[in-house]
């Protein structure tokens, strides 16, 4: 395919530009409000369980209380690797030591995939597709939280199937069954980062499932979208800023001091949103829960920034995102900063998964075209 010179102009970045339809979910920036399927983001993740939003996303409607029983049971029997993958995890660790388990999810995952004999979606029925996609979703928060105990010179601690995803999750990075409300906390914030628009990794697995290739390929593809700073990494980041800072004294001088030099202040502003992240708003409100010296001390750097922001860059709507937060209320449930961009991940692979699925369902490979800005062609070929 070819392009002439007078062809439309695409915004960088693909940025507003329009690639398929989806009946997964939406952004609507201007309105600060996210949707799954039919059903706000972060109703859901007030009032419904991590499975039930899986549930949602996969069979696209929400189980009632037996379905919804019998799923959480399939889903935590899947959490178990392959005696293959787990033999493999000590020296995936100790070669993506310096790099951390996502990273090492990527080749986890491959090899995920080659032992439990994933096929490429363009040869397997629906049925498989979902199957292939339970059962790498399942395994995702078993090889992050290994893979990491395992960085630190620490066994592994195997799965429990009678604890919920979200309570398992940090059972399986901890070794101690956490409490109630850490528990809850880090479900609402695993459901509420399911999935958000075309975002670049999920649009990264929508164009290797175009190609037929099988659900390990396309959720590797993914991750490694997700690894750029630019995309996932930055919950650690925003804390880190906070740590920056250290005290209410400096945050004024600080914060003038890095909007003045154009340095970016990691978790705020949005490429969609143009009002508060509600994503943001939700896990404030989990933070204030908990309450502390942490959280206080969020709480006026937020108000802070935001005065300087609208001072120094008025007319430009900069808000906290969900990275800011985030943070916080991560590290008060107890998780390493190592983890908190896995800890994304280990959500946004149900996201990714019902993304593959969709897209397996349109044979049409995801090919654009580009225009060509470089020397005039054919110019003759030199002589050797």
């Amino acid at each position: 395919m070819t392009t002439s010179p007078d062809a439309p102009a695409v915004p960088r970045g693909l940025a507003g530009v329009v690639v398929t339809d989806t009946g997964l979910g939406d952004v609507r920036g201007r309105e600060g409000f996210y949707h799954y399927r039919q059903y706000a983001a972060i109703e859901l993740a007030e009032n419904r369980s991590f499975e039930d939003v899986w549930y949602l996303m996969v069979h696209g409607d929400l189980p009632d209380r037996a379905a919804a029983a019998d799923f959480a049971a399939r889903t935590a029997a899947l959490r178990t690797l392959p005696a293959e993958v787990s033999a493999a995890l000590p020296a995936i660790a100790r070669a993506s030591a310096a790099s951390g388990p996502l990273a090492g999810l990527r080749t986890a995952l491959s090899l995920l995939g080659a032992s439990a004999g994933f096929r490429p979606v363009y040869d397997i029925d629906a049925g498989r597709r979902r199957e292939d996609a339970l059962a790498a979703c399942a395994a995702v928060p078993t090889i992050l939280t290994a893979l990491h105990r395992l960085g630190r010179g620490l066994e592994p601690v195997a799965p429990r199937a009678d604890l919920p995803h979200a309570a398992n999750y940090l059972y399986m990075l901890t070794g101690s069954e956490p409490g109630p409300s850490q528990v809850r906390a880090i479900e609402r914030y695993l459901v509420s980062t399911v999935d958000h628009g075309f975002n670049a990794s999920t649009f990264t697995a929508r164009v290797v499932a175009s190609t037929g290739a099988d659900v390990a390929a396309c959720l590797v593809a993914a991750v490694g979208a997700l690894s750029g700073p630019l995309h996932g990494g930055a919950p650690s980041r925003a804390l880190d800023t906070l740590d920056a800072i250290g005290t209410p004294d400096r945050i004024d001088g600080w914060i003038r001091e890095q909007v003045l030099s154009g340095r970016r202040i990691m978790g705020f502003g949005h490429p969609v949103y143009r009002t508060e992240d509600p994503r943001s708003r939700m896990l404030k409100s989990i933070a204030r829960g908990f309450g502390g010296p942490l959280v206080d001390f969020a709480v006026e750097v937020e108000a802070q920034v935001e005065a300087i922001l609208a001072e120094l860059k008025p007319g430009r709507e900069l808000h906290t995102n969900v990275e800011f937060y985030a943070g916080v209320v991560m590290e008060l449930c107890g998780l390493p900063r190592a983890m908190f961009t896995p800890t994304f991940c280990a959500a946004r692979a149900v996201g990714w998964s019902a993304h593959i699925l969709e897209q397996a369902e349109d044979s049409k490979i995801i090919r654009p075209a580009a225009h060509y800005v470089g020397a005039p062609p054919p110019q003759p070929v030199p002589a050797p």
